[in-house]
Parts: C-alpha cells; structure tokens; sequence
C-alpha cells in the first residue's frame, strides 16, 4: 500500500522527535508500531483534542497498534503544563466521572472495533509501586533537568510556590511509556517537555528509541488557543446546535486551523479555502458555516449537521429568537458588559467574558461588541448572546 507520508507526518503536526526523515525511514521499513495518546480526565474532551485523536487514526488506518492511556493516576497530581498556580487536586470519584463517556465519544475518530486499538488505566501499574522502586525511578531525573520548565521559571520569578507532586508528573508520564514498552508518543505541543522526558527515560531504561510526535494546538490567528481558560471551548458531547452555535462564535482567525485539526477537508480543499479568504470581498461566516457543519457531521452524523446549520441560518440570519430565553435579575444598572455577563451565567468568569468580547464573540441587543474588554452597558432590558445561549438581563426594581 502506497503511504502519504507528506500527509501523514505533517497534517496537524508542529514537531517530530528525533527527527521527521528517522521516523519516515522506519515507517518505511513497514515495521508496526505501539503507538500511545494519553488523555487526563482533568475536564471533557474537547474540540482541542481532535488533532491527536485523528492522527492516532491515521496510524491505526495503517496498522498500528494503538494505546489510549487514560491518565487516572496522573490526573490526581494534575499536569502543571502553562499552570502558574497548582492545580485544584481531583478525587477518584470526579475522575471516573469526567471519563465516563471518553471511550463512546473517541469512537467517533477512532475504530473501537478493530484489535489494534486498546484502552488502558495508567493507576493499574502507578499504584503498584512500591516507595523503592520510586526512588530508582526519580534516580534517573534531576531537579534542574525538571526546572527549567517555563512555568516553574515564571512562578519563581513571581514568588509562587511550586509543589513536589508538579514536580513528578513528567517523571510518571516517562514511567507509563516505559512500562507500555512504546514505539512512539503522539501529544499536543504542550506536552513537548513531558514527551521527551519520556523519551529520555525509554533510552535509559532500554536503551531504546521512543518518537515523539508533537500535534499543532487549535489557536487562531494571534496564538490563543482554545480551551477552558480563553472560555471558548467545544466539548465533544454538545448538541448539534449547540456544537455549531459556539463554532459559529469563534474568531476568523480559527477558521482554518480548525479545518486542519478538526474536520476530514483534505489539505488540498484548505488550500481553496485559504486563497477564498484572502479575497477581499469574501465573506468569512460562508466559510465558518462549511467548518462548523463539517465538525458537527463527525459527532453526530449528516442529517444532524444540516439541521443545525439550517436552524442557525433561521435563527440568526433572519432574526428569529429562541422562545425559553431565561431572564436574570441584577443588582446594579449599569456597568462593564463582562461583569453582567458572567452574573447572567453566560460565561463562567469576568476574565472568559472579557476574552470573548475581546475576541468578538458577544453580541447586546443584536449588536456585536467592539473588541472593548471595558465597554459598559445598561440593563433596561438587555438581551446578552455568546454562540447561541442567550439571556435577558433586567435591574431589580
């Protein structure tokens, strides 16, 4: 079989370790390799994970074995990656319920029925350790190999505490790879500093060569990524309208990455749609409907990404409103549009709100904000939007 390595191992790619040309070679050998992704129940699968879950799927379309780790044991310390403050520290049960539904809706990208594709807990061997063999294993790791990360650095600089338990979650992400016995480790480039230390550790350990692949992060146009902390995140399990609404309420800038990390469009159609928005006179919301129903055909099937792109051109296009928009009673009659957005439940926090208007995702009264994070509003009445929630907001009299 004929293999597009130029699709393969650069379609949502930012790095490979050691290099693309070592990786390629062995692929071309037609060697099979144990190929792992790992997933921290921390929070919902989102839309940010798509890039790794297809290129596990390209791998398991060629025969691949692949490993999806769920990281149960080292969501209890928390990955410390871009985190200036430690983590809140998650119980079992908060765990087990975050990854309840992670298997059902990964099936979606990847095959769950074929024999190359295994679930694995990485508490099954981390609790097994006893304190000595945790001695022999941080033997192998320095205290100045694992502070020069950039986090740990700024929070020094800041005066903020970095805990022992941060500390140790690249060493048991090395540990899961060695004790898997991978070929390679695909991540998102967040994980660079956690995937490499694995790799150090395979070469010690077993005097074996780990790759790495590192995944492009879905960020628009300026470098913000999506993600709970910008207050724009996807989840996986949303409603078809709902998915669409908030795809619709990304930035321009996301456009494009998104159809390379998220949908099947081939590179080529990319490239179309580039030239198509480099054209003055185009119309990127043309663009954004394509994307957003391409993104919600992969959840939840065709029939279900026409309708809500039928419904969302019904309801915004030709003005048409939701008929159980809830009203919320304020204290105050006036004041900055993110404070009365967090208060009407719209957003989780004054900063998300700020963010969003920032990145021009909220409209008043069907008027889309200026990108003023400190724009001030009156509440008799106003009707707030972000995606497709809405909510009414009225001073209390």
């Amino acid at each position: 079989m004929s293999i597009d390595f130029q699709e393969l191992l650069s379609r949502g790619v930012e790095n490979i370790y050691p290099s693309r040309e070592e990786l390629e070679r062995v692929l071309a050998s037609g060697k099979k390799l144990r190929i792992y992704g790992g997933f921290d129940p921390t929070g919902k699968l989102h839309l940010g994970h798509s890039a790794l879950l297809s290129k596990l799927r390209q791998f398991q379309d060629l025969g691949h074995d692949i490993i999806v780790l769920i990281g149960d044991f080292t969501a209890q310390i928390g990955d410390p990656t871009d985190k200036l403050a430690a983590r809140k520290k998650l119980t079992k049960e908060e765990i087990k319920e975050n990854s309840k539904n992670y298997k059902k809706l990964m099936g979606k990208i990847l095959d769950t029925k074929r024999s190359n594709l295994r679930f694995l807990h990485n508490q099954h061997w981390t609790n097994k350790l006893s304190p000595s063999d945790m001695l022999e294993i941080a033997s192998y790791f320095t205290v100045s190999q694992l502070i020069e990360r950039d986090m740990f650095q700024e929070r020094i600089k800041n005066g903020k505490q970095i805990y022992l338990h941060e500390f140790l979650y690249p060493v048991f992400q090395a540990y899961d790879a060695v004790s898997m016995d991978v070929d390679m480790q695909i991540g998102g480039n967040d994980q660079t500093f956690n995937m490499l230390a694995g790799r150090t550790f395979m070469r010690k350990i077993k005097n074996k060569e780990k790759f790495v692949i590192a995944t492009k992060l879905l960020t628009d146009s300026s470098g913000k990524k999506m993600g709970k902390t910008e207050g724009n995140t996807v989840n996986l399990d949303e409603k078809p309208g709902e998915m669409f609404g908030k795809i619709m309420s990304w930035p321009d800038g996301f456009i494009l990455p998104a159809f390379e990390l998220c949908t099947n469009t081939s590179m080529d159609k990319i490239k179309e749609l580039r030239k198509f928005l480099e054209i003055k006179e185009s119309n990127p919301r043309d663009v954004k409907l394509q994307l957003a129903q391409e993104i919600v055909k992969i959840y939840h099937g065709d029939t279900k990404a026409l309708e809500a792109k039928n419904a969302f051109i019904s309801q915004f296009s030709k003005g048409a409103l939701p008929d159980d928009i809830p009203l919320k009673l304020v204290d105050i009659e006036t004041g900055m549009a993110s404070k009365f957005l967090f208060l009407s439940g719209l957003c989780s926090s004054i900063s998300a709100a700020r963010r969003l208007i920032e990145q021009g995702g909220v409209d008043v009264d069907g008027v889309r904000l200026v990108k003023d994070i400190n724009i001030e509003i009156g509440i008799e009445p106003k009707l707030l939007r972000v995606g497709r929630k809405y909510c009414k907001i009225k001073g209390k009299k």
